[in-house]
């Protein structure tokens, strides 16, 4: 059943030719099996997840089930879920059971879904491997000496390796599109607002963004359609009319529009990287599109811009733990302010504590109008760069990453190269807007992902571009060897 396709294990389920406790259990078999290696999750919810499963299977017998009622999920260990541990990768929140469900962990069990656990992070979301987590490292299913990608690497590398068939996930500056793409799957992050962040931990409000991530991208378009929409509670979610996204998966492309950046296919790209987007290229050249040339002329000040704005932000979300009301509580404090420096300094890992340190320098009185304010100054200018672009072209292709997945520990000691494993997608960030990544081709036996930017709200559109190209070609049907 793990081989299966979201589209066809709800058709059974619909007709019956499988029982969604059948098929969670098949997915926790697997998860005890396989996770030990991958180090996917952090919790496994087996008992929640068969009693999930059977309220399923009653709606299902009743006739009131949907698209995705009984279908296994996991969520990113950063959306709380009620009485069940939300760790965000991290010692401050080790204990930490979350009093209340967030918005996409309602919506997605009021569509059926069952969770089946809490997939494996960078801690607080800050990372480009997965290495970062209190809990280990997460390994790629294609090569065990490898990253996946972060932060949400425990979610691409648990539907890589088919452990589930569909995760929740969060980009703040590629940390779905990244991981999508170091383990051959489909992500996609929406436009800044679509998905509700209400009880999605924090690193950088004005960047974080939920999104989905399945084998391919009508897979991806189902739970998208589940988790998006309105939200009173989140006063940075954006009303819009309701979307199913898989209505128009089929459309004709011929005639598309697609920019290709020029500065997103020059130093510091793999070649071999760049001829599998190529080859992605002209698929889509013989399925009718048209290739025009844009400037993204500020992408070099993407980087910069990023790691001055995330970090303030981050800097700001994460003074609320201080061992106090919650999280890690340091044992024997010598007086208040030991209390204060001993709790955050043992329930923090080291990256968390360099971005907190760069936040507050940046935010400090003398600092903020050469830093912080400039970095918003960038970030109107790298927007209005999209925007022209997006006056010559539909959509904007190119590499997701410069490289395929590196080794474990190789980029550990040297942030700088870490950060530039970013360099084209964290702009989308910083302007808000929808882009995803599909598989495009391997080197060297390692995934290469394809990056497709969409305009505002244009997540339909992405998604029918995503769709026909995966109905030519068969990388997303590729399978880790060992995961079969």
């Amino acid at each position: 059943m793990h081989l299966k396709s979201v589209f066809d294990l709800s058709k059974a389920l619909r007709e019956k030719k499988v029982s969604s406790r059948e098929l969670v259990v098949h997915f926790l078999k697997r998860i005890e099996e396989r996770n030990p290696e991958l180090n996917a999750f952090i919790t496994v919810t087996q008992e929640q997840a068969l009693k999930e499963a059977d309220r399923a299977d009653v709606l299902i017998a009743r006739g009131e089930a949907g698209p995705l009622t009984g279908v296994p999920l996991a969520h990113k260990d950063l959306f709380c879920t009620l009485g069940v541990r939300t760790s965000c990768g991290s010692s401050m929140l080790d204990n930490f059971i979350a009093p209340y469900d967030a918005t996409v962990v309602e919506r997605c069990r009021d569509q059926g879904l069952v969770m089946v656990g809490k997939t494996n992070m960078d801690e607080f979301a800050m990372g480009s491997s997965n290495e970062n987590s209190y809990y280990g490292p997460v390994r790629n299913p294609w090569s065990l000496d490898r990253v996946p990608g972060g932060s949400s690497g425990g979610s691409a590398a648990a539907v890589a390796a088919r452990l589930v068939p569909l995760a929740t996930c969060t980009d703040t500056g590629g940390s779905i599109r990244q991981p999508a793409s170091l383990t051959g799957i489909t992500g996609i992050k929406p436009t800044y607002g679509r998905v509700s962040r209400y009880g999605m931990i924090a690193f950088a409000s004005s960047l974080d963004q939920g999104g989905a991530m399945g084998l391919s991208a009508a897979d991806a378009a189902l739970l998208l359609g589940a988790m998006a929409g309105f939200d009173e509670r989140d006063s940075t979610s954006l009303a819009r009319d309701q979307e199913q996204f898989t209505d128009n998966l089929e459309a004709d492309i011929d005639g598309l529009r697609i920019g290709l950046p020029r500065q997103h296919f020059g130093e510091g790209l793999d070649p071999r990287v760049g001829a599998c987007v190529e080859a992605a290229i002209e698929d889509y050249q013989r399925m009718g599109a048209r290739i025009v040339e844009v400037d993204l002329e500020n992408t070099d000040l993407s980087i910069p811009a990023y790691y001055v704005v995330a970090p303030a932000e981050a800097s700001s979300n994460l003074a609320r733990y201080d061992g106090v009301r919650f999280g890690h509580r340091t044992e024997n404090p010598q007086g208040l302010e030991d209390f204060y420096k001993r709790s955050r300094s043992e329930g923090f890992g080291a990256e968390v504590k360099r971005r907190i340190m760069i936040g507050t320098y940046v935010l400090s009185a003398g600092y903020y109008d050469a830093y912080y304010l400039k970095a918003q100054q960038l970030r109107r200018i790298i927007k209005e760069d999209f925007q022209r672009a997006f006056e010559q072209a539909d959509v904007l292709m190119g590499p997701t990453s410069p490289s395929v997945a590196f080794r474990l520990g190789e980029k550990l000691d040297d942030p700088v190269t870490m950060y530039l494993c970013d360099i084209y997608t964290n702009a989308v960030n910083l302007a808000g807007l929808p882009a995803m990544s599909i598989p495009a081709g391997f080197v060297e036996s390692m995934p290469v992902g394809l990056h497709i930017i969409g305009n505002y709200f244009d997540e339909a559109r992405l998604f029918n571009v995503a769709h026909r190209y995966q109905q030519v070609t068969d990388w997303h049907t590729r399978i880790p060897l060992g995961f079969e």
